[in-house]
């Protein structure tokens, strides 16, 4: 995920409101209320997702799709 607005360069944390096209070209919320579409691309813009999981808690447990391949059950 990018960490700041592509226009104003405001720094975005994870867990920021943001806006991003399709080619992941990413806004602030105060940058996107002056755009209709991306002005890089001319993609709709919609909100991105929130990283609510830090790196330590992700990197605690195997992820789902490794456990799957090793063909254990996730705990």
């Amino acid at each position: 995920m990018k960490t700041e607005c592509e226009l104003c360069r405001a720094r975005l944390r994870d867990d920021s409101q943001a806006w991003i096209c399709s080619y992941e070209c990413t806004y602030c919320a105060a940058c996107q209320d002056k755009l209709e579409v991306c002005p890089n691309c001319a993609g709709e813009l919609a909100r991105r997702p929130r990283r609510t999981t830090g790196v330590a808690a992700i990197a605690a447990r195997v992820p789902s799709r490794i456990a799957r391949r090793l063909g254990r059950r996730r705990t």
